[in-house]
């Protein structure tokens, strides 16, 4: 069964999370998602790589909204075996003194032209092993950081081994975020040697071999984001054996070990999501080159039917050849309002079906859909309800929105709480509705149904961004603050509206920026001037879906990372 895929070399692709499809709760949220675009991407372009995650049988969680707001999680749990197929190598890691045996699961990724990239699921739930090990690639990003370092050690370590097991010969390791660094550390154990002057159990270790095979991309543009561990408890948790603290602390850090640092330490290329978002990490880590590759988001996973066939009849191949969308000026105006008419009518049947709310398909129709957490801003758009209820009164628009907060994040729970009083407060003079279990099947029909998107982050916490992306290749604009990507995308007038500037610190004109841009701008725009509004929709698909996508980055990656 592995044989195809172990014949040639193979780049490895290390993340915790990766969003297979949208019924297998493997990701939480933009990481995951980029993880699952930048494989179908590989496949797509038949790139030898590999992935390696953890199963997650537990999910992340499904989300209700109780009566008066507030978020419910309910277990998301599902069958590997109903997607992929179990592979017959086991091998073992050590924590806390015991043998943790790890199975897998092997799901192929099929490319448009037919190649397949294989993505190995790591899996503790096994007879062998007890009931708390069992469970340690249950949770996606569950429980304590007691358990969120077993998982690291079963993903870094573990992968390791078990992409031996199986035998892939491996070129390069792609590590998404610091989740999986610990697999440097097992390399360094496999490329070292002992002298007779050094101490018992002293080791050299040949860490630029080390480093060679290693490629980091970091996500975490503050230092409040990284993972971090107490030494205490990893000299409890890990095994010696591979973790040897004397030299996790010479890379790693004196205070605690930090997986962001042990990554960059072990990696000779690192990256950031955007231009922006480099510059940031260069400034966060002296001493480091952070280059910076972009993200993008998978062409043909995040274009509605709709846009895709329109884009079928004129521009074949632009699946595989993204930047020919830079022709859509071709392209008759009536055919882009149509695509978007039905895309725009297919999410407001969603709207009824989920919360019974009928939506007005002749209103201009704004989306926010993300994970909700304080840097978002969320809550941006509500800030002056009663310039808001003005603008609406003279200028009719509605308002679509959804996401899920961390269940341990109290303040994203407490601003989902927020939102819907909000949206209690403006009912008699806004329609704005809340959707619940947020996935990427909900996402697409977000993303391709509203006429425009919005993205209120606070700067410069804001390493990317990809769902203006995904709104891009569906002709939908983004009206938003000049932060990640949309530094990049943002042309105004062309694919959008910057909502304030991108000085950082500056936030304190952000709002009223957003309610001048919207009632002066964007709302007589799309009121008055039908042509000029589908001009911008064609900017938005011919500068930035042509551009922002994987197929550019994994390229980008292929010849500046993976063939140093």
């Amino acid at each position: 069964m592995l044989h195809e895929f172990t014949r040639s070399p193979r780049i490895a692709y290390f993340s915790m999370e990766i969003a297979l499809a949208s019924d297998i709760p493997t990701y939480a949220g933009g990481l995951g998602v980029l993880a699952g675009d930048t494989l179908r991407s590989a496949a797509d372009l038949a790139l030898h790589m590999v992935g390696v995650t953890l199963v997650s049988r537990a999910g992340y969680f499904d989300q209700k909204i109780d009566s008066i707001g507030r978020q419910i999680e309910a277990p998301q749990t599902w069958e590997p075996s109903d997607h992929a197929k179990p592979v017959c190598a086991k091998v073992s890691v050590q924590i806390e003194r015991r043998t943790v045996w790890i199975g897998a699961w092997l799901y192929p990724i099929k490319g448009l032209g037919g190649a397949e990239v294989p993505v190995i699921m790591l899996d503790t739930d096994l007879p062998e092993n007890n009931v708390e090990d069992r469970e340690i690639t249950h949770f996606l990003y569950g429980h304590d950081a007691a358990y969120r370092l077993k998982q690291e050690i079963v993903l870094g370590v573990g992968g390791i081994r078990m992409l031996q097991a199986l035998g892939f010969e491996i070129t390069k390791h792609h590590m998404n975020e610091g989740h999986s660094a610990l697999l440097g550390m097992e390399l360094l154990h496999r490329h070292s040697y002992h002298q007779r002057d050094l101490r018992p159990g002293e080791a050299l270790y040949d860490l630029p071999v080390v480093r060679s095979k290693c490629i980091f991309t970091t996500h975490t543009p503050v230092e409040a984001g990284q993972d971090k561990f107490d030494y205490a408890m990893v000299n409890r948790i890990a095994d010696g054996e591979f973790m040897d603290l004397r030299e996790v602390r010479k890379l790693a850090g004196d205070d605690t070990l930090n997986m962001t640092r042990l990554a960059l330490n072990l990696s000779d290329y690192v990256n950031g999501v955007a231009k922006c978002h480099a510059e940031v990490s260069q400034r966060m880590f002296p001493g480091y080159h952070v280059h910076a590759i972009t993200n993008g988001v998978h062409p043909h996973t995040w274009t509605s039917e709709f846009f895709a066939t329109l884009y079928d009849n004129h521009m074949p191949g632009w699946r595989h050849e993204p930047e020919q969308l830079v022709r859509i000026d071709q392209v008759a105006d009536n055919a882009i309002w149509d695509a978007h008419k039905n895309a725009k009518q297919q999410l407001l049947d969603r709207v009824k079906e989920t919360t019974g709310k009928t939506l007005d398909p002749t209103l201009p129709t704004f989306g926010f859909a993300r994970r909700m957490t304080a840097y978002k801003r969320p809550d941006l758009i509500f800030t002056d309800l009663e310039r808001l209820r003005s603008i609406a009164k003279k200028q009719p628009f509605q308002l679509v929105m959804a996401g899920k907060a961390h269940p341990y994040d109290t303040n994203g729970k407490q601003l989902i709480k927020i939102l819907h009083d909000h949206l209690r407060e403006l009912s008699d003079d806004i329609s704005v509705v809340y959707m619940p279990g947020y996935n990427m099947n909900l996402a697409l029909e977000l993303v391709s149904g509203v006429d425009v998107w919005l993205n209120t982050p606070l700067r410069p916490l804001e390493a990317s961004g990809t769902s203006g992306m995904k709104a891009a290749f569906n002709g939908v604009p983004s009206l938003s603050v000049l932060d990640g990507w949309w530094l990049e995308g943002c042309i105004e007038g062309v694919t959008g509206w910057a909502v304030g500037n991108s000085i950082v610190g500056n936030e304190s004109n952000d709002v009223q920026d957003f309610y001048s841009k919207l009632e002066n701008i964007v709302l007589p725009l799309y009121y008055t001037d039908r042509a000029g509004w589908i001009a911008l929709m064609k900017g938005s698909i011919g500068r930035n879906a042509s551009v922002f996508n994987t197929h550019r980055m994994i390229r980008r990656y292929a010849t500046e990372a993976y063939m140093l």
